[in-house]
C-alpha cells in the first residue's frame, strides 16, 4: 500500500461542530477550524494532509458557526481532490451524537474519525496497516507527549491494545489523538446504543483489550487554547518545510 493509497477507500469524519470557549476571546466569531495558522485556515492544511494520504472523501460534522465554514468552502480554498460534504447538527450532538447524524454520508467500510481542532503529522499509512493487522473493529491512534495534563492517558498492553483510559495528570505519557478507524458495523452499534460522547459512552465503557492502540511517532497540536494556537504556526511549517 502506497501513502498516496492509505485513504483511498476510507470516508473521513472530521468533528468540527464544536464551540470553541477556550478560544473565542482570541477568534472571535471565526470557528476553530477555520484558525488562521501559517497564513492560511487550519481545515486548509487538513485537508491538504489527508490528500496527501489518498482520501477522496471528508464529510465535515459542523455546528456552531458552520455558515463560515461552507462559506470558506465555497472560495475554493481547500485540496481540490476531495469531495468535502458538510452536515450541520440542529444542536450540539456531542461527538458520538454528530456520527449518528452524518452516518448517511459515510459509504466505506472503514471510517477514519479525527476531532477537527487537532492536527499531527503521523504516518497514517502506517495507522491503516495496524488497524487491518490487529483484526479489531476499532483502533485508536496515539502519541507521546511531554505534558499529557490537559489530556487523559492511555494504558496499552504488550498486545498494542488498550487497558485502560487513564485520568489527567501532569508530566509526559501516551494519549489518545482523537483519530480512530473504526468499522461501519462499531459505528452502527454506538449509534444504535444512542451513545452522546465517543470518549465516554464508548471508548471508556469497552472491555480491555477491545481497542488497538497505534502509537505514532508525531508532533500533536491541540488548537483549543491560545497557547497551542500560538504554537501552531511552528509545527504546521515544520512539517511542510
Amino acid at each position: 500500500m502506497r501513502s498516496e493509497d492509505a485513504l483511498a477507500n476510507i470516508d473521513v469524519a472530521v468533528l468540527a461542530g464544536g464551540l470553541g470557549t477556550r478560544i473565542r476571546g482570541v477568534l472571535g466569531d471565526t470557528p476553530k477550524v477555520l484558525a488562521p495558522i501559517a497564513g492560511r485556515a487550519f481545515l486548509g492544511h487538513l485537508l491538504d494532509y489527508l490528500s496527501a494520504y489518498g482520501s477522496r472523501r471528508v464529510v465535515l460534522c459542523l455546528g456552531h458557526l458552520a455558515d463560515r465554514v461552507t462559506a470558506w468552502l465555497a472560495r475554493g480554498d481547500s485540496a481540490g481532490t476531495i469531495d468535502v460534504v458538510c452536515q450541520i447538527e440542529p444542536r450540539p450532538l456531542g461527538t458520538a451524537g454528530a456520527l449518528g447524524y452524518v452516518r448517511k454520508e459515510l459509504r466505506s467500510g472503514t471510517v477514519l474519525v479525527m476531532n477537527g481542532d487537532t492536527f499531527l503529522d503521523a504516518d497514517l499509512r502506517a495507522f491503516v496497516a495496524s488497524h487491518r493487522l490487529s483484526g479489531a473493529e476499532a483502533s485508536v491512534l496515539c502519541v507521546t507527549v511531554d505534558d499529557a495534563s490537559r489530556f487523559g492517558r492511555v494504558e496499552i498492553g504488550p498486545d498494542s491494545r488498550i487497558r485502560r483510559f487513564l485520568e489527567k495528570a501532569p508530566g509526559s505519557g501516551t494519549i489518545n489523538a482523537g483519530v480512530y478507524l473504526f468499522s461501519a458495523a462499531f459505528v452502527d452499534r454506538f449509534i444504535a446504543a444512542g451513545a452522546v460522547s465517543l470518549e465516554a459512552d464508548v471508548l471508556e465503557t469497552l472491555p480491555p483489550g477491545t481497542l488497538n492502540a497505534h502509537i505514532a511517532k508525531a508532533r500533536f497540536l491541540d488548537i483549543g487554547t491560545p497557547e497551542s494556537l500560538a504554537a501552531a504556526a511552528s509545527v504546521i511549517a515544520g512539517r511542510e518545510s
